[in-house]
C-alpha cells in the first residue's frame, strides 16, 4: 500500500497560503464526487464507511497515518469542514488526538532504548504529521465554534428547546480541547532534542503545537473557561521553558495585547505562572522592556488600554518582576495616553503594597518607597481627570495597609483636600471618598481611642507641653555651657616656667555617702531624660494628630459646599463623609450634618433625586434613629427621643423647615414608632420635674413637625398643650407658646397635606377652650421681641382651627386696644388729628370710655421714660396687620369652600338620592348664586369693606397707621416705626385703594428709613403688591431696583430674591433695569453673587431673554461705571447664554455700530471686548476693531 512522502515545510507553506488547495490525490474515490457537491458531506451515513476504517487502522497502529489514502482522506475532509457535521469533525479530532498520544507513548519507549535510535527519523515524521493534522483540526473546530456562537439566536424568556434541535447543535468541544492540550504537554515532555536535531526543525514542530493554542486564546469565550485557559498556559509554559519558544512567545504576547483586548489580563496571568511555577521570569522582563520602549499613536485607544490592563494585572500578580523594570516603565508617565499613566499609577500603588510586605528593610527599600510615593503625589496634578481619580483610588487601597506611613498620609490628606476644588466632579467625589477612608484608617488610635475631637487633642497637647516644661531645668541653672566656658579659659599655671617634675597627687577618696549621692543623682538625671524623651515623642504624636484634624476641618467647609453639587453621586459621597466624621466626633462635621438637611428638597422626579433623598433619610436614620443593640425598648425610645430633640438645638429657621420635611417624610414611611412619640409628649408635658426650656421646646417643635404627616399626633394631646404651652409654662417661655401654636395649627392640615390626610377636621366654636386660650396668649404682657412670633402663630392658629376666626380676632383687637388706650387717667395737652382719631376709635370700641380717660398717643410717646406705651402700640399694630392678612386668606378659603360645595351640589343633583336631599336643602340659600357673583362679592368685601366699611374694625386703624408712618420724627421709637411700617404694608395688600393712597409713603420709607429691617420689609411688601395690584406697582419698579445698590447686604439680598421671583414668575415687566441685577454678579457678598448667577441661568431658559436685554444691560454696565475686570467677568458670563449663531451675528452688528460713537477709550475697549467674545465671523467688524480707538480732534 502506498505511503506518503511528507515534508512539514511544504505542507505548512500550502496550508498557510490556502488549505483548500492542498492536493489529496489518494483520498477515497467516493470523496472526489463531493468536490462538486460538498453538501453530500453532511450525511453521516456517507462519512462513517470512510472514517471508521481509518479510525480502526490508527487505533491498531499510529503508523497507519502514513498510508496515502488515510492521510489524503483526512486532509480532504478537513478542507471541507464547513459542510461536515460536528459528529464527523469530533471523530476526526479524536482520531488525530489518539494517534498523536499513541505515537508519543511509542516514542517515549524508543527514546529510552538505545537499539531503537534508527527509528527516530520515522518517529519525527509521524509526530510532524500528527502535529500538522492536529493544528488543522483545532483550527476547524474553532471555526465551527465561532460560526455556532455567531449564528446562535438570542435566548428570550424561558422558552423550551425546539423539538428539531439535534445532537449536532449541542456538541461541545471543550472536553476534547482539554484532552488535546494535555496530549500536547505529553508530547513536549519527550526529549525532542534527540528527535529534532536542528533548532529550526524543533521550532517548526513546537510551532505546530503552540499555534493552535494561540488560536484558542483568541476566542474570548474559550479564554473565559478557566480549565481551557490553564491548559493553554501549561502548553506555552512548557514550550518556553524547555523548547526555546521564548522569543516566539514574546512576539505573540505583544500581538495579543495589540489586537485582542480580552487577552490583556490572561497574558499577565500566563507570565505570572511562567515566572512563579516554571521559574522563567526572562519572558516577562523582555515583554515589559519592549512595552516601555513603545510609542503609541495619539489616535490609538485600543493599544494603550490593553497594555495598561496588562501592566496593572501583572503588577498585582507578580510585583517582584515588575519592580525590576519599573524604571523602564516610568518612561510611559510622559505618554500622551492617560490610560497608560493610570496603569503606572496603579503599578506604583501595587509596588508600595508589595514593599510593605517585605521583611527586609534596608536603605534601598526606603528609597524605593519614597520614589513611588513621590510619583503618586506628583500625579495629583495630572492633566487628565481620570489619572487624578486613579491616584485617589490607589491611595484608598494604600490606606488599608497595615503600615500607616503617617507623613505620607498627612500629605495625601492635604492633597485630597486640595482636590475638593477640582473642576472634575469625579475627582471631587473620589477626594471625598479618600478623606473618609483616611479618617476610618487613621493611625492615632493607640493612646486615646479613635475619636478625632480637636478640643480633646489640643488639651492633651497642652498638658504634655506643661509636663515637658516642668521637667526641663530652668535656663539659669549651670549646665554644659558653663563647663565648656571653663574649658576655654587658660590655666595660668601652665604659663609658669617649669622647674621640676612633681609626682601627681593621688585623688581624694570619696566617702560612701558621696558615692551614693552621685549614683542617685545620675539615676535621677537618666530618669528625667527618659521621661522628657517619652513626653517629646508623645507631643510629636499629638502634633501630627492635630495637623490631620486641621486638614479635615478645612476639607469639611468645602464638602459642605459640595452638598449643593449638580452631580448626585458627589452629593451622596458628601453625605457618607459627614456620617463617617460624626462617628469619629469631628466637631466641624456637625455643621455638615445640619447642612445636609436641605437635600430633603432635592427634586425626586428622577432616580438620582430619589437616591439622594433616600440616602439622606438612611443616613439620618443611622445617626439619630437607631439605638445601640444592647438597649432595651424603653431605653431605645428615650435615646431616639433625645436625639430628635437635639436636632432642634440652635437650628436656623431654614434648617427647621428642612427638618420638618425630613421628619414628615419619615413619619409617612412609618419609621418613627408610637413609643418615641409618647416619650416626646412626656418631655413636653412634664410638670413635676423642672427641665430645660430648650428640651421642652424641642419636644413640641418635633411633635409639630411629625403632625404635618399625621395630625392625629396632636389631636390626641390637645389637653397636654392647653396645660403646658398655653398655660403658665407658655407664659413664662414665649418660644414654647409659639411652637405650641404651630403644633395646634397642624390639627387642620392645609394644601396638599389636606388632600393626603385621612382625617377631616371640623372647626372649633369660638368659645372652645383651644380658641379661648389662643386668644388669651396674645395678651401676655411682655416687652420681648419673642412676643411678635408668638402673636403671629397664635393668630394663624385661630384662623386654622376656629369656626369664626374673624369674630375671635376682633375681640382680641378690642381688648388690646383698651389695654393700649385706657392706661393713663391723666389728661395731657391736646394733640392734633391723631388725638381725634384715637378718641374716635377708642369710643367706637367702647362707648363707656369717656373723653378724659382717652390716652393721647403722641403725648405718651413724647415721654422717653415711658417706653411701654410704644411697645404696647407696636404690638397692637402687629396684631392688626397680621389679622388683616389672615382675613384675606380666610376669605379666599371661604370662596374655595363655596365652589367645592357648589360642585358637590351639582353632582348630587344629578343622582337625586333621598339621603342627599337634606344637604341639598342646606344649599338652597346659595342655590341661585353663581360662582362669579360670589367671587365679585368677596372682592368687594376685600376692597371696600375691610378697610373702608362703616362697621369694619380694621378701618379705624388705616388712618392711624398712615399717621404714625408719616410722622416718624414725632413717633420716633424704632420698634414702633418697624411695626407700623409692617402693618401699613399688610393693610396695603388688602385694598387697592388703600395701596394707591399710601404707596408714595411706603416707597419713601423704603428709600429713607435708617433701619435695614424696615427697608427689607418694604421691599418684600412691594413684591407682594406687585402680585396683587400689578397695575399700581408696575410703574414704580425703578424704586425696587434701586435697593440693589443698598448699603446693607441683607436689604440687597432681599431685593434680589424678590425681583428674581417677580421676573421669573412674569409678575413684572423687565425694562432696562436688568443691568442692576447684572452688577450683583460681582458683588462682594458671595451669596448675592450666587443668587444673581442663579437668576440669569434661569432667565436664559425663557425665550432668549438674556439676548433680548443684553444691549440695555451693556449700556448700563459699560463706559467706566464699574471696574474693568468686573465688567469683563459679567459680560463673559452673560454672553455665555447667547448660543445661536443668528443671535451672535445680530448682537455683534448692534455693538459694532457703537464703536464709531464711543467718546472714551474705555467705552471703545468695552465694546471691543464684547465683540471679541462673540463668534460673529464678520470681516468688516474685525477690521474696524483691529484699527483700534481713534482720537479725532476738531480743528477750531
Amino acid at each position: 500500500m502506498a505511503t506518503i512522502s511528507f515534508d512539514i515545510n511544504d505542507a505548512l507553506k500550502d496550508y498557510m497560503s490556502d488549505p483548500t488547495a492542498i492536493p489529496t490525490p489518494e483520498a477515497e474515490s467516493a470523496l472526489f464526487d463531493c468536490e462538486n457537491d460538498p453538501e453530500a458531506l453532511s450525511n453521516v451515513g456517507f462519512l462513517n464507511p470512510i472514517l471508521n476504517p481509518i479510525v480502526d487502522a490508527i487505533a491498531d497502529n499510529p503508523d497507519a497515518i502514513m498510508r496515502a489514502s488515510n492521510m489524503d482522506s483526512l486532509q480532504f475532509l478537513l478542507k471541507y469542514t464547513t459542510f461536515l457535521p460536528t459528529h464527523a469533525l469530533s471523530k476526526i479530532f479524536d482520531l488525530v488526538m489518539s494517534g498523536l498520544s499513541a505515537e508519543s507513548d511509542v516514542v517515549h519507549g524508543d527514546l529510552d532504548s538505545p537499539d531503537e535510535e534508527s527509528a527516530l527519523p520515522h518517529h519525527k515524521q509521524l509526530l510532524e504529521i500528527y502535529g500538522f493534522l492536529l493544528q488543522w483540526t483545532i483550527a476547524a473546530v474553532e471555526t465551527k465554534a465561532a460560526e455556532k456562537s455567531s449564528n446562535a439566536p438570542v435566548a428570550r424568556g424561558r422558552g423550551k428547546a425546539k423539538k428539531g434541535a439535534t445532537k449536532d447543535d449541542s456538541w461541545d468541544s471543550t472536553a476534547q480541547l482539554q484532552a488535546a492540550l494535555d496530549i500536547m504537554c505529553k508530547v513536549m515532555k519527550l526529549k525532542l532534542s534527540k528527535i529534532f536535531l536542528t533548532t529550526s526543525e524543533r521550532d517548526t514542530f513546537i510551532g505546530l503545537l503552540t499555534r493552535p493554542v494561540y488560536m484558542i486564546l483568541e476566542s474570548e469565550q474559550r479564554t473565559k473557561n478557566t480549565n481551557i485557559r490553564m491548559h493553554c498556559f501549561k502548553v506555552l509554559c512548557v514550550a518556553v521553558k524547555h523548547h526555546g519558544h521564548g522569543y516566539a512567545a514574546q512576539i505573540n504576547v505583544i500581538q495579543n495585547l495589540t489586537y485582542f483586548e480580552h487577552l490583556s489580563e490572561p497574558m499577565a496571568e500566563f507570565l505570572h505562572i511562567l515566572a512563579e511555577t516554571y521559574d522563567y521570569p526572562q519572558l516577562a522582563d523582555e515583554v515589559l522592556r519592549e512595552i516601555s520602549n513603545r510609542e503609541f499613536n495619539s489616535n490609538d485607544t485600543r493599544g494603550p488600554k490593553s497594555v495598561s490592563t496588562f501592566i496593572t494585572k501583572l503588577s498585582e500578580l507578580t510585583p517582584r518582576l515588575v519592580i525590576k523594570q519599573v524604571t523602564m516603565l516610568a518612561k510611559q508617565l510622559d505618554s500622551e495616553s492617560y490610560t497608560l499613566r493610570c496603569a503606572l499609577i496603579e503599578v506604583c500603588g501595587n509596588m508600595i503594597a508589595y514593599l510593605t510586605k517585605q521583611d527586609e528593610r534596608n536603605d534601598n527599600h526606603k528609597t524605593q518607597l519614597n520614589a513611588f510615593f513621590d510619583v503618586l503625589e506628583e500625579r495629583f496634578l495630572d492633566v487628565n481627570p481620570y489619572s487624578r481619580v486613579r491616584v485617589l483610588q490607589v491611595y484608598m487601597r494604600l490606606c488599608e495597609l497595615e503600615q500607616k506611613f503617617p507623613k505620607r498620609r498627612q500629605k495625601a490628606a492635604e492633597l485630597a483636600c486640595r482636590s475638593l476644588s477640582d473642576k472634575s466632579s469625579n475627582v471631587r467625589r473620589n477626594a471625598i471618598k479618600l478623606l473618609g477612608t483616611l479618617i476610618k484608617t487613621h493611625p492615632f488610635t493607640v493612646m486615646h481611642g479613635a475619636r478625632l475631637n480637636q478640643k480633646e487633642w489640643r488639651d492633651r497637647y497642652e498638658k504634655v507641653q506643661e509636663e515637658i516644661n516642668a521637667l526641663k531645668p530652668p535656663p539659669d541653672v549651670p549646665g554644659l555651657s558653663g563647663e565648656n566656658g571653663n574649658q576655654s579659659a587658660v590655666d595660668t599655671q601652665l604659663l609658669d616656667e617649669a622647674t621640676q617634675i612633681e609626682s601627681p597627687q593621688k585623688p581624694k577618696t570619696m566617702t560612701d555617702e558621696e558615692k551614693i549621692a552621685i549614683v542617685k543623682k545620675a539615676q535621677e538625671e537618666a530618669a528625667t531624660s527618659e521621661a522628657i524623651e517619652k513626653l517629646t515623642l508623645t507631643r510629636r504624636y499629638y502634633v501630627e494628630a492635630l495637623k490631620f484634624i486641621e486638614v479635615l476641618h478645612e476639607a469639611t467647609g468645602t464638602i459642605c459646599q459640595l452638598l449643593g453639587s449638580k452631580n448626585k453621586s458627589e452629593v451622596i459621597e458628601a453625605i457618607d463623609y459627614f456620617e463617617i466624621g460624626d462617628a469619629y466626633n469631628i466637631e466641624q462635621n456637625k455643621l455638615g450634618i445640619r447642612r445636609m438637611l436641605r437635600l430633603i428638597w432635592t427634586k425626586a422626579n428622577s432616580d438620582e433625586g430619589k437616591g439622594v433623598q433616600t440616602h439622606l433619610i438612611d443616613c439620618y436614620k443611622r445617626l439619630f434613629f437607631e439605638a445601640p443593640e444592647e438597649f432595651s425598648a424603653n431605653d431605645a425610645a428615650n435615646f431616639i427621643a433625645r436625639n430628635m430633640i437635639s436636632l432642634t438645638f440652635g437650628a436656623t429657621p431654614a434648617e427647621l423647615t428642612s427638618l420638618e420635611q425630613l421628619l414628615a417624610t419619615m413619619m409617612k414611611e412609618k419609621m418613627i414608632s408610637e413609643v418615641v412619640i409618647g416619650k416626646l409628649w412626656q418631655v413636653y408635658g412634664v410638670q413635676k420635674r423642672e427641665i430645660s426650656r430648650t428640651q421642652r421646646r424641642g419636644a413640641i417643635i418635633v411633635l409639630g413637625m411629625l403632625a404635618t404627616a399625621n395630625p392625629e399626633i396632636v389631636i390626641g394631646e390637645i389637653e397636654t398643650m392647653l396645660r403646658t404651652g398655653l398655660a403658665m409654662h407658655g407664659r413664662n417661655d414665649l418660644q414654647l407658646a409659639k411652637y405650641t401654636c404651630i403644633a395646634l395649627r397642624r390639627i387642620n392640615p392645609t394644601g396638599r397635606s389636606a388632600k393626603d390626610s385621612p382625617v377631616k377636621f371640623a372647626r372649633l366654636p369660638n368659645d372652645h377652650a383651644v380658641c379661648q386660650r389662643l386668644a388669651a396668649i396674645t395678651e401676655v404682657q411682655s416687652d420681648s421681641k419673642e412676643w411678635y412670633g408668638l402673636a403671629e402663630q397664635a393668630i394663624s392658629a385661630i384662623y386654622a382651627v376656629a369656626k369664626h376666626p374673624d369674630g375671635l380676632c376682633s375681640e382680641v383687637i378690642r381688648r388690646k386696644t383698651r389695654t393700649v388706650f385706657g392706661q393713663s387717667q391723666s389728661r395731657p395737652a391736646s394733640r392734633d388729628e391723631t388725638v381725634q382719631l384715637t378718641q374716635q376709635m377708642t369710643q367706637t370700641l367702647d362707648p363707656h370710655l369717656s373723653d378724659p380717660t382717652v390716652t393721647q398717643l403722641g403725648a405718651q410717646l413724647d415721654r422717653p421714660k415711658n417706653r411701654d406705651n410704644a411697645i404696647s402700640l407696636s404690638q397692637l399694630l402687629f396684631i392688626v396687620g397680621h389679622v388683616a392678612i389672615k382675613q384675606i386668606v380666610h376669605l379666599e378659603l371661604c370662596e374655595l369652600d363655596f365652589k367645592r360645595r357648589k360642585q358637590e351640589k351639582e353632582k348630587l343633583a344629578g343622582s337625586k338620592d333621598e339621603k342627599d336631599k337634606e344637604e341639598a336643602n342646606e344649599l338652597d340659600l346659595i342655590g341661585g348664586t353663581s360662582e362669579d357673583d360670589f367671587t365679585e362679592a368677596m372682592t368687594h368685601i376685600r376692597e371696600r369693606e375691610l378697610l373702608y366699611g362703616p362697621s369694619s374694625l380694621l378701618s379705624l386703624f388705616g388712618p392711624l397707621v398712615s399717621e404714625i408712618c408719616a410722622n416718624n420724627t414725632t413717633y420716633a421709637d424704632k420698634g414702633l416705626q418697624a411695626a407700623a411700617t409692617l402693618c401699613l404694608a399688610k393693610l396695603m395688600c388688602v385694598s387697592a385703594e388703600y395701596c394707591e393712597t399710601n404707596l408714595p409713603l411706603l416707597i419713601t420709607i423704603m428709600e429713607r428709613s435708617p433701619d435695614a429691617i424696615v427697608r427689607s420689609n418694604a421691599v418684600i411688601a412691594l413684591g407682594d403688591m406687585a402680585v396683587s395690584f400689578n397695575h399700581l406697582i408696575d410703574e414704580n419698579t425703578d424704586f425696587l431696583y434701586r435697593r440693589l445698590a443698598d448699603d446693607d447686604a441683607s436689604v440687597k439680598r432681599t431685593c434680589l430674591m424678590t425681583l428674581t421671583f417677580l421676573i421669573l414668575a412674569g409678575q413684572v415687566k423687565v425694562k432696562g433695569q436688568l443691568g442692576e441685577m447684572a452688577k450683583c454678579l460681582e458683588d462682594e457678598d458671595r451669596r448675592i453673587a450666587d443668587l444673581a448667577r442663579m437668576f440669569f441661568t434661569e432667565l436664559s431658559t425663557k425665550d432668549n431673554a438674556v439676548y433680548n436685554h443684553f444691549v440695555d444691560m451693556f449700556s448700563l454696565l459699560s463706559g467706566g461705571r464699574m471696574e474693568e475686570e468686573s465688567f469683563k467677568k459679567i459680560v463673559r458670563f452673560l454672553l455665555g447664554f447667547v448660543n445661536k449663531d443668528k443671535h451672535a451675528k445680530q448682537l455683534s452688528e448692534k455693538l459694532a455700530a457703537r464703536l464709531a460713537r464711543c467718546e472714551t477709550e474705555r467705552q471703545w475697549n468695552d465694546v471691543a471686548f464684547a465683540l471679541g467674545l462673540l463668534p460673529h465671523k464678520n470681516e468688516d467688524i474685525a477690521k474696524v476693531v483691529s484699527e483700534g480707538f481713534k482720537v479725532v480732534q476738531a480743528v477750531g
